[in-house]
C-alpha cells in the first residue's frame, strides 16, 4: 500500500506547455506515472507528445477531469496565476492538487486556504514543494506515481514513509534509505511556505494508518509550530518508529532563511524547541542530515 497516490492514479498537469511543466511531465511519463491530461487555457485540442505517448491538452481542469477521469494534478503555473489554478482543481473535484509553484503571494494562499476550508474532497500539497512519489515495482522503482519534481530514480519500493518541508532534504533521506537497500512506501514534500495545504501532522496520521508503512522519517525546519504539533500527536498516538531532523539550528534569530516559512520570531519556532518536542515524543534525533536514515534504522533492525 501507500498513501495519497498509487501507480494507478490518473494525473493531469496544469501548465504542461510551459518549459518547466513540460520537462517534469516528460520525467513523470518516463517514470511510468499515469499522466492522462494537460491543461493550458487556449491550447485545448492540442497534444503533448513524449516517448510515443500522446497526452491530450484541455482548456480547463473540469474538461480534463470529465474526459480522462483524472483525480490528481500537478500545478506548474506561474505565481500570479497559481492560486486560481489550485482553486480550479478543487472546483473540478480533484482528490489531490500538488502545487509545485514557488513564489505564490502569501495573500493569494490565504485566499486559497479559506476557500478550501470545509472541502472534504480536495487535499492540497504545497505550494513551493517537490511533490509526492510512491515508488513502483519496476526497475529503479519505475511504474510508480511521481507528481512534481523529485528525481524518481533515487526511490525504491518499500516500507518507510518520508515527510519533509525541504525538497533537498527529502531527496537526501530517500537516497540514504535506498543506498542501504531500504525502500519507501510514499515520500511527501509538503513545502516550506508559511501558508500551505497538507501539514506534517496530516501526513504522519496517514502513515500511521497505512499498514505498509513500518517506519517514518520526519524532516522539519525552524519557523512555525507544525513540527511541535506533529510531535505531540506522535507522543500520544503513533504506533511506529519515527526519526526526525530539524534544519536551521545555526540560523540567526529573526532572519528569514531560504523558505518563506523559515523565520523565528518572539522566541517561537526555534530549532531547540522543536528538537526538545521530538525528544519528548520519543522521536529519534538525527543531529546532522547525514544521519537521518541510520537514526531510523537503528530503531527498527531488519527494516527493508
Amino acid at each position: 500500500m501507500s498513501i495519497l497516490v498509487t501507480p494507478q492514479t490518473k494525473v493531469l498537469v496544469q501548465g504542461i506547455t510551459g518549459s518547466f511543466g513540460a520537462k517534469h511531465a516528460q520525467l513523470s511519463i518516463d517514470y511510468g506515472s499515469q499522466i492522462v491530461a494537460g491543461v493550458t487555457p487556449g491550447k485545448g485540442g492540442q497534444c503533448f507528445e513524449h516517448g510515443g505517448k500522446k497526452v491530450p491538452i484541455f482548456d480547463t481542469v473540469a474538461d480534463a477531469v470529465k474526459q480522462t477521469g483524472a483525480t490528481a494534478s500537478a500545478v506548474f503555473v506561474p505565481p500570479p496565476f497559481a492560486a486560481d489554478a489550485i482553486l480550479e482543481g478543487a472546483d473540478a473535484g480533484l482528490a489531490l492538487v500538488v502545487a509545485i509553484t514557488e513564489g505564490i503571494p502569501v495573500r493569494d494562499m490565504v485566499r486559497v486556504k479559506r476557500a478550501l476550508e470545509g472541502n472534504l474532497t480536495t487535499r492540497l500539497i504545497g505550494p513551493n514543494c517537490p511533490g509526492i512519489v510512491t515508488p513502483g515495482e519496476g526497475k529503479d522503482s519505475h511504474g510508480g506515481c511521481r507528481i512534481g519534481i523529485a528525481p524518481g530514480y533515487i526511490h525504491k519500493k518499500g516500507h518507510i514513509g518520508v515527510v519533509s518541508r525541504s525538497g533537498t532534504l527529502t531527496y537526501e533521506a530517500v537516497w540514504q534509505l535506498t543506498s542501504r537497500g531500504v525502500g519507501q512506501s510514499t515520500c511527501v514534500g509538503i513545502g516550506g511556505d508559511p501558508v500551505n495545504g497538507t501539514s506534517h501532522l496530516d501526513v504522519i496520521k496517514l502513515f500511521n494508518a497505512d499498514p505498509d508503512t513500518h517506519g517514518i522519517i520526519l524532516i522539519g525546519e525552524i519557523g512555525g509550530s507544525a513540527e511541535e504539533e506533529a510531535a505531540e500527536w506522535i507522543k500520544q498516538h503513533c504506533k511506529k518508529p519515527v526519526a526526525g531532523f530539524i534544519a536551521g539550528a545555526t540560523a540567526p534569530p529573526g532572519r528569514r532563511m531560504g523558505h518563506a516559512g523559515a523565520i523565528v520570531s518572539g522566541g517561537k519556532g526555534t530549532a531547540e524547541a522543536k528538537i526538545a518536542a521530538f525528544k519528548a515524543a520519543g522521536i529519534g534525533i538525527a543531529v546532522t542530515p547525514s544521519e537521518m536514515a541510520d537514526t531510523l534504522l537503528r530503531m527498527m533492525p531488519g527494516a527493508k
